[in-house]
């Protein structure tokens, strides 16, 4: 018995049915967040290629167009990473990162990493970012229950105290 491999098409109708799945204001808030990190990197005076993957992978996987660039009124030429001023804010940024590693249902070591730099520059400590990104590593996303994936990422910065 072969088992046929996913084509490029039936893997691009997929990711097109799990960003379908977020409503507007969950992909545009996902998008920003996404620009913030993409910010974050782009200050550097050098990011490493795979960096560049990541973040580029990312961006393909949210669909991102000029006019996302115009709805969020970013010049990508003066990008500039920004510290969420609320702990809300910070915990919303981390559960974005989530969402995006889980777009393709593949949690791939460089997507971990990527997140880890940027949950540690929002102000979460290593150990605690390590714990969470292990779990979700180790975890089963369901795109049908975002609201309990949520509370998850929530319930576990708590139990941390963060």
């Amino acid at each position: 018995m072969s088992v046929k491999a996913p084509s490029k098409v039936d893997f691009f109708y997929e990711l097109e049915a799990m960003t379908e799945k977020l409503s507007k204001d969950q992909l545009n808030s996902i998008k920003k967040s996404y620009f913030n990190i993409l910010a974050l990197f782009l200050d550097q005076k050098t990011i490493e290629s795979k960096y560049l993957r990541c973040l580029l992978k990312w961006g393909f996987q949210l669909h991102l167009s000029p006019d996302d660039l115009k709805k969020a009124s970013i010049n990508v030429t003066h990008l500039a990473f920004t510290q969420p001023a609320e702990k809300v804010e910070k915990l919303e940024s981390i559960f974005h990162l989530v969402q995006m590693i889980y777009l393709d249902k593949v949690v791939e070591d460089i997507e971990l990493e990527v997140a880890s730099i940027y949950a540690e520059k929002l102000g979460f400590h290593a150990s605690v970012v390590s714990e969470l990104f292990q779990s979700i590593a180790t975890a089963k996303y369901d795109e049908d229950n975002h609201p309990a994936v949520r509370q998850q990422v929530l319930d576990f910065l708590k139990l941390y105290n963060v």
